[in-house]
């Protein structure tokens, strides 16, 4: 059963960055491609990542030029670099990959 697991959440002021990753079971991310979602308050999940085994990628035009989504294989671990980030990025970031959720993790931006 994939199974997969975020981290590196926290609270970050106006123009920081965090790193979150996405850990997965087994060799998931060289099988299946993967997203990254994110809900905000009061509104629906929006993908605004993704990442295809071969290591194709695509953004969201609300976090084009800031996020960046990359992979370790030897980990089987995504990562999700997001610069400049500012209110509106305040969301749980939920990762997705074979059908499978993981429990997500809160990102809050505030000065």
């Amino acid at each position: 059963q994939v199974q997969v697991v975020e981290s590196g959440g926290g609270l970050v002021q106006p123009g920081g960055s965090l790193r979150l990753s996405c850990a997965g079971s087994g060799s998931i991310f060289s099988i299946y491609a993967m997203g990254w979602y994110r809900q905000a308050p009061g509104k629906q999940r929006d993908l605004i990542a993704t990442l295809t085994p071969q290591g194709g990628t695509d953004y969201a035009e609300s976090v084009k030029g800031r996020f960046t989504i990359s992979t370790d294989k030897a980990k089987n671990t995504v990562y999700l670099q997001m610069n400049n980030l500012t209110p509106e990025d305040t969301a749980i970031y939920v990762c997705w990959c074979g059908g499978s959720w993981g429990q997500g993790t809160q990102v809050t931006v505030t000065s």
